[in-house]
């Protein structure tokens, strides 16, 4: 059976107990609010990456957070629970184009100008992106569809993607994708036409998390 990629909203009121999570490849991104992973302290816009397990305690004003979660398809229901505590399921995509061989955990922020766009192109891995600010329309397979703050997508990788940011605001998206290690370090993106190869590009990019991971039941 395939691995998943899995997106996971929590949000912990102050007074949460702790929030266990089982050993999986993962990363978590703080939306709003601060919280301890581990013994290390998180603020709005910071991120934790780790394979263990781990046990997360929120702040004096709580948190929430995305946890982007790379597992096997056997794993269990990903939902936390407990006392102040809302978990919700955002989206999780079996990895059909998942690269051969040893892999490469990214996760990073995608930023747009208003009216910002990223010309038609493909990646070298699975992925999903979740909107923190303004709007993007994602046209792929002769599909258009929106997204607003909070609204996730799924891309496959080797499908050619168009993305055309809102016009009066600027955009910017969090995105976890799996891709070839041989990658570390290095863009993901191909582009499908030769001419925009050498165009501006209006997008911008921050890295948070670029390290080799495990398959899932593989040490």
């Amino acid at each position: 059976m395939l691995p998943i990629l899995r997106l996971y909203e929590d949000v912990l009121s102050n007074d949460a107990g702790d929030v266990r999570l089982p050993a999986l490849g993962r990363m978590l991104f703080v939306v709003h609010g601060a919280v301890t992973v581990d013994g290390h302290s998180l603020a709005d816009g910071e991120t934790w990456h780790g394979e263990g397990e781990a046990t997360l305690k929120p702040g004096e004003a709580g948190v929430t957070y995305w946890r982007f979660e790379f597992a096997p398809a056997s794993a269990s229901d990903g939902i936390a629970a407990g006392q102040g505590v809302i978990s919700q399921l955002k989206l999780s995509a079996p990895l059909e184009t998942l690269p051969k061989g040893n892999l490469l955990l990214r996760g990073d922020s995608v930023a747009f100008p208003p009216g910002g766009c990223a010309y038609l192109h493909r990646h070298q891995g699975p992925g999903i992106r979740c909107l923190m600010d303004g709007g993007i329309r994602i046209d792929t397979h002769g599909r258009s569809t929106s997204y607003g703050p909070g609204g996730a997508w799924y891309e496959t990788g080797p499908d050619a993607v168009f993305a055309q940011a809102a016009a009066a605001r600027a955009t910017r998206f969090i995105r976890v994708m799996l891709l070839p290690r041989e990658l570390l370090g290095k863009s993901s993106i191909q582009y499908v036409n030769e001419d925009d190869k050498s165009r501006l590009k209006s997008q911008s990019y921050q890295i948070f998390v670029d390290a080799a991971i495990a398959r899932p039941g593989q040490d």
